[in-house]
């Protein structure tokens, strides 16, 4: 069995398959009288050269607990996706980048742990794992194309990996 150790989410780990979403270390600017603070720009909605059609969508993910076992991945080629927690829900975001014969390449597969302050923004034509939310169900805010143009490519992996929860390097 192949087993893939988690790594905690960030900004610069995260960087090769697309964006965190996040407040802690972005920049911000007051508004609203300064009542609020927006953090503006945290990632770009990207729908695609031929003119698709962005929008916002959610979800509701039910509860996995460890082990996860991967044993697929999808991918939306034409335009980014963005998944951000609603409801301080952790979920696992398990990307591969894209091999030579375009499926994902299995010896660059990582598994990171998103805590619930935590969104991400998968680049179009990255390899992730469907949403995967962790103890307890959780509401998702999606942003990504719309226009019911084919988005969505899905391939099985040659193994299936384990992830039991530890994290890289403890």
């Amino acid at each position: 069995m192949n087993i893939l150790k988690l790594e905690m989410l960030s900004k610069e780990a995260f960087a090769p398959f697309g964006e965190v979403i996040e407040i802690e270390g972005s920049d911000w600017h007051p508004i609203n009288g300064g009542t609020t603070r927006r953090y503006h720009h945290l990632a770009p909605i990207d729908a695609g050269p031929e003119g698709g059609r962005p929008g916002i969508s959610m979800a509701r993910g039910q509860a996995f607990s460890y082990p996860v076992f991967v044993s697929m991945l999808e991918r939306h080629p034409a335009g980014s996706q963005a998944w951000i927690p609603c409801t301080q829900t952790a979920f696992l975001v398990v990307v591969a980048p894209n091999g030579p014969d375009g499926r994902p390449d299995e010896t660059g597969l990582r598994a990171f742990r998103a805590s619930g302050s935590q969104g991400v923004n998968y680049r179009a034509g990255t390899w992730h794992h469907p949403l995967t939310t962790l103890d307890r169900q959780g509401d998702f805010i999606i942003v990504d194309r719309v226009d019911g143009a084919p988005n969505c490519d899905e391939a099985d992996l040659r193994a299936t990996y384990l992830i039991d929860g530890s994290l890289k390097g403890a």
